[in-house]
């Protein structure tokens, strides 16, 4: 805890400071606000404070950010458990220069991907295909999903449907209604073993067979194991590939996004991309006072590490952003939830908090209960968009960008007991009553947010958005001293899933289980079919 020693007592001297009273400084929305483009983060709303911030800026320089960064687009193994390069800002570096892996330009080969990507997502929007169904799991699917829904109102392409969990209800109730003969399936899997995606893959290729489909020429593949996919029976010409420097969680940009590109085109995947790049661009030439991504992950690493504060809720006033929290649950909690430092030894402070969220205003009438009148404190991050997409629904999006303003304003103001008593005499109370019930309608307040605003929420926009994110992780690990770039933590349950399956599927006794599972074994044996 050295490392974070004096913040953490800076944190305690002004825990009881009101951040209300911050807004005295007439230039605290200057000093505490940065922008990229047309694009503004507010972190205003935060105990922070000027010599914090520079305690805090400290930390980029202590901890080598910049040269990281340097190091991790210019194609150095940082990803040092695994002896890999971090390169998926290669992927939408369009018109940049070359990046160089092990002595070779990587971009002639990336390039050439996205424009075989352009030219099959070209063909299939001109074809017969009505629907594509989108096969894979984590980072496979996650990103897509997330993109194709925030990207609605760009869709001329056919509709798109993603399947990712075993469960066979996911799959089954994904195909039924689907025309087999005018249906593209993608199976998304960078070896092609990956047991959840490969048994829906199986399962989806005898569907077609059945219904008259011909998955000969309706599958493609997303894969680096040719072999594999030839075995599968998948034409080479539809198979696309990327390399170990792209990690699943950060693959969206390339093969990965071709169910994004089919739906709203080439152009508005480039666009996607563009978005990407310029906010890689922002990164890396911004000092640390004006970078957004730095400074979202030094408020990330003070409410979090320092404050103690154990959550980050993600509030995106956007329903087409209702996956945006789940994305950011694996971008996040799969990156920084480690407990060991590059060096092998054992973090000394916590790491990263529990993402989670959901869009407004959804939320509000679901879980803000908690954040406003809870007994524990959540940081909120909030997302909105100037602008709708339904020009006969404006006053629907101003209500909209009402609920947003206000819930932060509301977390940071709260309600004293003796406004909530005024209330409650104005409406006829007195005594105890009165004070009863105006305790129940006090607000704590002083409850942290952020908030990113930016015109609309088209293809550039999210390009920029999930940039921010991916290099706001980045510095936090950094900071924390941690590899982002691995997911060890994912392998022993499936390991064990393995060994369980022919124990579930009666072929094997659950010998050296432990009570709990060969229970659970037993029970599951008695009442399967």
């Amino acid at each position: 805890m050295t490392k974070f020693k004096d913040l953490i007592q800076r944190s305690a001297a002004v825990k009881g400071r009101s951040i209300f009273s911050l807004f005295d400084d007439t230039d605290r929305v200057a000093q505490f606000s940065a922008r990229s483009g047309d694009m503004f983060f507010d972190f205003s709303k935060t105990n922070l404070d000027q010599d914090t911030m520079d305690a805090l800026l400290a930390l980029i320089d202590s901890a080598d950010v910049p040269s990281r960064r340097d190091a991790m687009f210019s194609g150095v193994k940082i990803n040092e458990t695994e002896d890999r390069a971090v390169l998926h800002t290669a992927l939408r570096n369009l018109d940049g220069g070359p990046v160089m892996v092990d002595g070779a330009d990587v971009m002639p080969g990336i390039l050439e991907t996205l424009d075989r990507m352009r030219g099959f997502a070209d063909k299939v929007r001109a074809d017969d295909i009505t629907d594509v169904v989108n096969i894979g799991i984590g980072g496979s699917d996650l990103g897509p999903a997330m993109a194709v829904r925030a990207l609605s109102p760009y869709h001329d392409g056919p509709r798109t449907h993603f399947v990712s969990n075993v469960d066979g209800a996911h799959i089954s109730d994904t195909l039924r209604g689907l025309d087999a003969t005018t249906t593209l399936v993608i199976v998304a899997s960078k070896t092609f073993t990956t047991i959840e995606t490969m048994t829906n893959a199986r399962t989806a290729r005898a569907w077609m067979k059945q219904n008259g489909g011909d998955p000969s020429r309706q599958f493609a593949a997303l894969s680096t194991a040719k072999d594999k996919t030839a075995d599968f029976g998948i034409d080479p010409r539809q198979v696309f590939g990327f390399e170990d420097w792209v990690g699943g969680r950060y693959s969206v940009w390339g093969p990965i996004g071709l169910s994004l590109m089919i739906a709203v085109g080439p152009r508005g995947f480039y666009a996607f991309l563009r978005g990407a790049q310029s906010m890689d661009r922002h990164f890396c030439a911004a000092s640390p006072r004006e970078n957004i991504p730095m400074l979202l992950a030094l408020v990330g690493i003070w409410h979090n590490q320092i404050c103690g504060y154990a959550t980050r809720a993600v509030l995106p006033y956007d329903q087409r952003l209702g996956l945006l929290p789940d994305y950011l649950q694996q971008l996040e909690m799969e990156s920084n939830g480690k407990s060991t430092q590059i060096d092998g030894s054992s973090v000394p402070y916590n790491t990263g908090p529990v993402v989670w969220g959901a869009a407004g205003t959804n939320g509000q009438h679901a879980f803000y209960q908690l954040i406003h009148q809870g007994t524990r404190v959540i940081p909120c991050e909030f997302l909105i968009a100037a602008n709708g997409h339904e020009p006969d629904l404006t006053h629907h999006h101003k209500l909209l960008v009402a609920n947003c303003l206000a819930q932060s304003e509301a977390l940071m103001r709260g309600r004293s007991l003796s406004e909530a008593s005024e209330l409650m005499a104005a409406r006829g109370l007195t005594g105890s009553e009165l004070d009863r019930q105006a305790r129940h309608r006090v607000f704590p307040g002083n409850r942290p947010s952020t908030t990113l605003a930016y015109p609309l929420l088209d293809p550039f926009t999210l390009g920029q958005i999930i940039a921010l994110y991916e290099h706001r992780v980045f510095v936090e690990g950094i900071i924390l001293g941690i590899n982002s770039y691995d997911q060890w933590g994912v392998e022993l349950g499936k390991e064990l899933a393995t060994s369980l399956q022919p124990v579930i599927e009666g072929t094997q006794p659950p010998t050296g289980k432990d009570g709990s599972t060969a229970a659970l074994v037993d029970f599951i044996a008695l009442h399967a079919d």
